[in-house]
C-alpha cells in the first residue's frame, strides 16, 4: 500500500518529517512521532529524535507516552458506554449520583454566593459547560480555591468530589466553558454507575476489547524502558527535563485515577481507539459505542450552535477558538474559515499537556495523531501546523 493508494501524497506527507525534523534539530523537541491514516490504512508513521535525550535513546513505535488531556475522549467514552445502557440521560441532574452537588452555589466576590439558574447536568460535565474550573488556571478566584484545598492533589477521586462539593461553580452551569475537572467527575460518575473502579472499567470494556495493551494509568516495571522522558520549555527555548522516567511518579498505580489526564499510551493503541470513533463505534470486528452514539458526541453542544470563542473560552489554549466548538469530549470544528485553518466541518479533536494531539476527519475518512512529551502544549505552534500539513497531502 502506498500513499497514493488511499488518496495521499508520500511526496506531500514527507513536509510532516521536514517539520518535526527541524523542530528537534533547533532543540525545541526531543523527539515525536506522527501518524496520518485514511481509509482504514495508515500512509505515513515515522519516529524522530530521542524518546529520551539523557539516556541517549531513540524514539521508537512501542514508546509509551504522557498523554494527559487525550484521557478526557476516552473517559468520555466510557461514561457514554453506560448511557447506551440506559443507566442515565443527559439532562440528568449529576447530584442524582453525588448528592452533595445539589447545593453547589455559583461565586460571588462578596462571599454571598448564588444558587445556580439550575442544577449541573451530565452533558455539562461532559462539554466543560459545568461550572467547574482547573487549579492551574490561575485566572479566578476559585481557581485559587482549587489550588488551595488541593483538588487536583486529591488521594482519590471520593476525596476530590468531596472537595468540590464544598467549593462555589465559576458560573451558573450551561451559561458559559471553561475547561475543567468535569472529566475527572465523569471518571467517578462511571464507578458509581458502573459499582467498578474506574480503572478496571476502562481496562475490561475498552483496553482490553480493543487490543491497547499499553495504556493506563501507570508504567509497569517491565515496560519502563519505553516511558519517554517528558520535557518543559526554558525562557530561552531550550529543553529541561520535566520528569524522568525511571523516577517518574507514573511508575507506580496513583490513588488518583483521573479520567481528565492521568493515561499513558503508545501511538498504536491511541490508533485502535480513534479508529473506533472514526468507524462510528467499532475497530476490526469489536463494537464499544452504536453509530448514533458516536455521531451525537462529535456534535456540537454548545448553545444555539456557537462556538467556544463565544461561549467564554478558557485561556489555556495554544490558538483561539472561533469557530471551533464542543461535543460530549471532543472540541468540534463548526466553519473552517471562521477558524482560520484547514479542516471539514465535523472534525474533531483534542490535545494533551505534553503537546500530544490527535484529530478524526470523517468527512475525508482521516486521522491523525501527533506524539511529542514538552510541557506547555502552549509553547509552539505545532499541533496547528500538524493539521496544515497532514491536510495538504490530500491528492484526490
Amino acid at each position: 500500500m502506498t500513499p497514493e493508494d488511499v488518496g495521499l501524497s508520500a511526496a506531500r506527507l514527507y513536509k510532516i518529517d521536514h517539520l518535526t525534523r527541524d523542530y528537534i534539530k533547533r532543540g525545541r523537541l526531543a523527539g515525536t512521532i506522527s501518524l496520518v491514516a485514511r481509509r482504514g490504512e495508515i500512509a505515513h508513521l515515522t519516529c524522530q529524535g530521542k524518546m529520551d535525550l539523557e539516556a541517549d535513546k531513540d524514539m521508537e513505535e512501542d514508546t509509551i507516552f504522557r498523554i494527559y488531556s487525550m484521557s478526557k475522549p476516552v473517559t468520555s467514552v466510557a461514561l457514554m458506554m453506560l448511557y447506551e445502557d440506559g443507566r442515565f440521560q443527559l439532562d440528568n441532574p449529576v447530584s442524582r449520583f453525588i448528592p452533595s452537588f445539589k447545593d453547589l452555589k455559583v461565586f460571588s466576590a462578596d462571599g454571598n454566593h448564588t444558587v445556580p439558574e439550575r442544577e449541573m447536568t451530565i452533558r455539562d460535565l461532559l462539554t466543560h459547560t459545568s461550572g467547574l474550573t482547573y487549579g492551574f488556571m490561575q485566572s479566578t478566584a476559585v481557581d485559587a480555591m482549587y489550588r488551595d484545598q488541593g483538588v487536583e492533589q486529591s488521594k482519590d477521586l471520593e476525596e476530590m468530589i468531596t472537595k468540590l462539593a464544598n467549593i462555589p461553580l465559576l458560573f451558573s452551569p450551561g451559561t458559559r466553558w471553561s475547561y475543567s475537572v468535569a472529566t475527572d467527575v465523569c471518571g467517578y460518575l462511571v464507578e458509581k454507575i458502573a459499582n467498578t473502579p474506574f480503572d478496571e472499567f476502562l481496562s475490561e470494556q475498552i483496553f482490553e476489547p480493543l487490543g491497547m495493551q499499553d495504556t493506563g494509568f501507570f508504567v509497569p516495571d517491565e515496560k519502563i524502558h519505553r516511558f519517554a522522558a517528558n520535557y518543559q520549555r526554558t525562557q530561552n527555548n531550550a529543553l529541561h527535563l520535566f520528569d524522568a522516567a525511571e523516577s517518574s511518579h507514573y511508575r507506580r498505580s496513583p490513588g488518583l485515577f483521573s479520567g481528565g489526564g492521568g493515561l499513558v499510551s503508545t501511538v498504536h493503541d491511541y490508533y485502535k481507539f480513534a479508529s473506533m470513533l472514526l468507524n462510528g463505534g467499532e475497530y476490526e470486528g469489536t463494537r464499544i459505542l452504536g453509530r448514533k452514539t458516536v455521531e451525537l458526541m462529535t456534535s456540537n453542544h454548545m448553545p444555539h450552535n456557537g462556538d467556544l470563542a463565544s461561549m467564554g473560552q478558557s485561556v489555556f489554549s495554544e490558538s483561539t477558538y472561533e469557530g471551533i466548538g464542543f461535543g460530549l469530549g471532543f472540541s468540534v470544528m463548526i466553519d473552517p474559515p471562521t477558524a482560520q485553518i484547514l479542516g471539514s466541518k465535523g472534525e474533531f479533536a483534542w490535545g494533551g499537556a505534553a503537546s500530544t494531539y490527535f484529530f478524526i476527519d470523517p468527512e475525508e475518512d482521516m486521522l491523525v495523531i501527533f506524539l511529542t512529551q514538552l510541557m506547555p502544549s502552549s509553547a509552539y505552534p505545532i499541533r496547528r501546523e500538524m493539521r496544515v500539513l497532514a491536510y495538504q497531502s490530500i491528492i484526490d
